[in-house]
């Protein structure tokens, strides 16, 4: 692991698992075609630079990403702000681009903070999009009501490359202007994320010039222009460096990497053309923001779990297909881990949702667990059982008697 495995209060105790005291009586209470290139607010915004300092005073959330000793699991949930919120689809009949309302400094941060001022988790992701960064470095997109994002010009030779250029920050001042109202509109409570796709997972979506359901165009390439495509690979390294830093200097307490279609390659291969260049952008970013904790979430990724611990992130994020327990044993207790409730579970009864939760926070143990589904959270998802998950998660306490316990012996006490 990074700098959290050498400074864990939990691996200094020895800690490996938990016995939880839950204390119940809680409440139980997009594509639209984008015509051209978006041109956002002309409006600047000078970013102030924060400066996140390890401290007693860290949101909770970060402090379970370092692995540092908390109270109950943190929670939060990917696609937290979304189309399953009615005060969403609201907003969005009046603003049915989803680029204007991810590109829009205004409309992003009243979006990401939807689900705060509803649920307060205790993180509060930007509202944007992996490929959000493209048009940045040359690789400009529209969004199709049908297909999805759609690349006019995908990169397959090397004349294509000559299109990419070094990222223009300032052509995300929106992101950067988002995350620093986010971050004073938050405070101390909760803490603000940011995220990017990871070099493979946005390669693909260039390569193969939208969505894909069998990525053969890229796999391909593996083979037929290994250089071609590793020079891709490189480039998107260095802008997705620059802008994690960017995302950080501008507010965000932590940042997740999705290489959400780093599953799709087996395993050898996410080994040559998905890991190398997340462990550089790892070194890059620890290198300016040493107390950033990092996230690695890729779907599907069962059969690369201890790979992905040798990228030196600071949280592997799993999704539902995983067991918790298994997960905790295969990577061990220096590093921390995300997830991973079944998406599904909040079509459930509450009851069955609340069930769920215990046995996946009992798996994960005392130390170094974010609460959070296995995946985003699905569209039509009923808006009390999103309540009813945070209520739940606060719900928890760890046993402080417990941290001393292993596996074997942990105990859930209701």
């Amino acid at each position: 692991m990074s700098f959290s495995s050498l400074t864990s209060a939990c691996s200094s105790l020895g800690v490996k698992s938990s016995s939880l005291i839950v204390q119940l009586g809680f409440q139980t209470t997009e594509n639209n075609k984008f015509p051209g290139a978006f041109v956002s607010s002309p409006k600047r915004t000078k970013i102030k630079k924060f400066s996140i300092a390890c401290s007693s005073t860290d949101p909770l959330l970060v402090k379970a990403a370092r692995g540092d000793p908390v109270s109950r699991p943190p929670a939060w949930m990917m696609r937290q702000a979304g189309r399953y919120m009615a005060v969403y689809r609201k907003l969005a009949e009046k603003h049915p681009s989803f680029r204007e309302r991810s590109e829009t400094t205004d409309l992003i941060v009243e979006i990401s903070l939807q689900p705060w001022e509803a649920f307060r988790p205790d993180g509060v992701i930007i509202f944007s999009d992996i490929l959000t960064p493209l048009p940045a470095f040359g690789v400009p997109f529209d969004i199709e009501e049908v297909r999805g994002p759609v690349i006019q010009s995908p990169i397959r030779s090397e004349d294509d490359l000559k299109a990419l250029h070094p990222i223009d920050l300032e052509m995300l001042h929106f992101v950067g202007e988002s995350l620093k109202i986010l971050r004073q509109e938050v405070g101390g409570h909760a803490a603000v994320l940011g995220f990017v796709g990871a070099p493979w997972t946005i390669a693909t979506y260039i390569v193969e010039g939208g969505t894909t359901r069998t990525y053969t165009t890229i796999k391909s390439m593996c083979h037929t222009a290994p250089n071609l495509l590793r020079t891709l690979l490189s480039h998107l390294t260095k802008a997705i460096s620059e802008y994690i830093i960017y995302q950080v200097e501008s507010g965000a307490h932590c940042i997740q990497i999705f290489d959400s279609w780093g599953g799709q390659l087996p395993p050898d291969m996410w080994e040559q053309w998905s890991k190398p260049y997340i462990t550089e952008i790892v070194s890059v970013v620890r290198n300016k923001c040493p107390k950033t904790p990092l996230v690695l979430y890729i779907n599907g990724n069962g059969g690369l779990l201890e790979r992905m611990k040798g990228t030196g992130v600071d949280v592997i994020g799993l999704d539902w297909t995983v067991d918790m327990a298994d997960a905790r044993k295969r990577l061990g207790s220096d590093i921390s881990v995300q997830g991973n409730v079944d998406p599904a579970y909040l079509f459930s009864p509450l009851s069955a949702v609340t069930k769920e939760i215990q046995r996946v926070v009992k798996c994960a143990g005392p130390c170094g667990h974010i609460l959070n589904l296995g995946h985003g959270v699905l569209v039509g998802t009923p808006e009390e059982a999103v309540a009813h998950f945070f209520d739940v998660s606060k719900s928890l306490n760890y046993d402080g008697s417990s941290q001393n316990h292993s596996m074997e012996e942990s105990k859930l006490l209701v």
